[in-house]
């Protein structure tokens, strides 16, 4: 497990690799989120990538901007992208720009919010 800035943490699991991010994803933080994942999805290239949301307190547009861009990317190199456990407010969000329709979302906890 890797650990960057106390936002983003990268971890293997199997073909996957599960990005967790946790605080706010707005306009102040989502490019330096963005270039971060880029960097490291762009060097290992994994067959599948999770992206764990479940610790997002608050996202507003540019948090769907980040989601869909690595959806894209990850889709472009051919690999598969879901997102995990979004919380309740990344959940809305999406909710809100019917991002389900195009993204996979997977629940894993037994709480769904």
């Amino acid at each position: 497990m890797i650990k960057t800035n106390h936002q983003i943490v990268y971890e293997s699991a199997g073909d996957a690799l599960v990005i967790r991010l946790w605080g706010e994803i707005d306009h102040h933080s989502a490019v330096d989120v963005r270039t971060r994942i880029d960097d490291k999805l762009l060097a290992e290239r994994p067959h599948r990538v999770l992206l764990d949301l479940s610790a997002i307190d608050f996202m507003d547009s540019s948090g769907l901007g980040l989601i869909m861009g690595r959806f894209s990317l990850v889709r472009r190199y051919g690999g598969k992208f879901a997102v995990l456990d979004p919380s309740p407010a990344a959940s809305r969000m999406m909710s809100l720009a019917g991002m389900e329709r195009m993204i996979a979302i997977q629940y894993t906890k037994q709480e769904r919010n």
